[in-house]
C-alpha cells in the first residue's frame, strides 16, 4: 500500500489518488487512524435524562456506549459489562446504579465497579479492569461528542466556528426532523464535494440564483473549515462548517443543518441529515430551502465520481488554488492521519 502523499502548496500539490476510494485496506485503515481518532456526534445533551444508550458511528465504529447525567454532570463510558461482554443498557431508562443483566455485576454512573455476587475468593480483584471505560465527552452547546482516543482536543476541531455558533442561540433550538439518504459513494468523496462551491454554478442552479458566486469564501483551520456564501444584497445566505473527518453545520437564517457522513464501505455511505429549526417564519427561503433538492443533486454527482475513479484512465487531479482549498485542506488531514 503506498503511502498517502499532499503538497502543502495547492499550486503544487495532487488530489488524493484513485485507489484511496476503491481500496478495502485504506478504508479499514481509515476507520481506526481517522475515525477512531476523532470525535463523532453521539446526540443533544437535552435528551439525556439519566441513563442513555449510544452507538459511535453505526455502521463503521459500531461501539456501544453509554452516557449518564448525574444532576449537571454528563459521563460517556463502555456499555459492555467488563465480567462477559453483555450490553449493559439497551434503552433510555433511570436509576442510580448501573446492573449487568447477565450475573448482576454492578457499576456507578461514572462506570467504576461497585459490585459482583460470587466471587469471594478470586484474586487481584477488583481492579482497574473491572470499571467501565470511560471515553471521552464533550458538550457543544447543545449538541454532544464523543471520541475513542482523539487526537486533539475537541477545542482544536470546532476552531472557526465560533462567529456562527455564537449567533445562534442554540438554548431555542428545536429539532424538527431527520432523515438518511444513502449513497452509492465512498465518505471522502461525499465531503470534498460538501468543501468546495466550485460546482454550484454547474450542479445546483437554483442554489446559484441565491448565493452570489463571486463573494463565496473559504476559511480553513487546523481540523476544520468554513465556507460563507452571500445574497445578491451582500448579506450572508449561509454559513458551511466541516468538523473533520465527517460533520457538517450548516447555519442557515432558520436554524442548523447538520449532517452526519457515516462510512459503510469503500462505495458507500449514509447521510444523515437533522434539521434543527430557530425560526420557523424564515424556513422555505435562502439558500436552505430546499435541502432535499440539493441533496439529490450532489449524490448524482458523488455517484458518478464514484464510476469515473474505477477508470484505468484516472489516477488524481489538481487543485483549483482559488475555489479548492477547502478540499485541498481536508485531503492533507487524511493524508496526516493515514501516517
Amino acid at each position: 500500500m503506498k503511502r498517502v502523499q499532499i503538497d502543502p502548496d495547492i499550486r503544487k500539490a495532487k488530489t488524493l489518488p484513485s485507489d484511496f476510494y476503491t481500496s478495502q485496506t485504506y478504508f479499514d485503515l481509515a476507520k481506526e487512524r481517522i475515525f477512531g481518532r476523532t470525535w463523532q456526534f453521539v446526540g443533544n445533551a437535552g435528551d439525556v435524562n439519566n441513563l442513555k444508550p449510544v452507538t459511535l458511528l453505526e455502521g463503521l465504529l459500531d461501539e456501544p456506549l453509554l452516557i449518564t447525567r448525574q444532576g449537571l454532570k454528563l459521563s460517556c463510558m463502555s456499555n459492555v459489562c467488563t465480567h462477559r461482554g453483555m450490553i449493559l443498557v439497551d434503552k433510555p431508562c433511570e436509576g442510580d446504579r448501573i446492573r449487568c443483566g447477565y450475573h448482576g455485576r454492578r457499576f456507578n454512573l461514572d462506570g467504576t465497579f461497585v459490585s459482583m455476587p460470587e466471587f469471594e475468593g478470586v484474586e487481584d480483584f477488583p481492579s482497574d479492569a473491572d470499571n467501565l471505560q470511560s471515553v471521552a465527552l464533550n458538550k457543544w452547546n447543545t449538541f454532544l461528542f464523543a471520541s475513542l482516543e482523539p487526537v486533539s482536543p475537541f477545542e482544536a476541531f470546532v476552531a472557526g466556528s465560533e462567529f456562527a455558533v455564537n449567533e445562534t442561540d442554540a438554548a431555542k433550538l428545536s429539532l424538527v426532523s431527520t432523515r438518511d439518504y444513502e449513497v452509492k459513494a465512498h465518505w471522502a468523496l461525499y465531503c470534498e464535494n460538501y468543501l468546495e462551491g466550485f460546482h454550484i454554478p454547474y450542479v445546483h442552479k437554483s442554489l446559484n440564483e441565491v448565493v452570489d458566486y463571486g463573494t463565496y469564501s473559504t476559511e480553513t483551520f487546523r481540523y476544520s473549515s468554513m465556507q460563507t456564501g452571500f445574497d445578491s444584497n451582500g448579506e450572508i445566505a449561509g454559513r458551511y462548517f466541516f468538523m473533520f473527518p465527517n460533520t457538517m453545520l450548516n447555519f442557515y437564517p432558520w436554524g442548523i443543518s447538520m449532517n452526519i457522513v457515516r462510512p459503510i464501505n469503500a462505495d458507500k455511505s449514509v447521510v444523515s441529515f437533522l434539521t434543527y429549526v430557530l425560526d420557523e417564519t424564515k424556513l422555505g427561503g435562502g439558500a436552505g430551502a430546499d435541502l432535499h433538492r440539493v441533496e439529490m443533486e450532489d449524490e448524482k454527482i458523488v455517484e458518478s465520481v464514484q464510476k469515473g475513479i474505477r477508470s484505468r484512465f484516472y489516477t488524481h487531479g489538481r487543485y483549483s488554488p482559488t475555489r479548492e482549498t477547502g478540499t485541498h485542506h481536508f485531503h492533507r488531514l487524511i493524508a496526516e492521519f493515514m501516517e
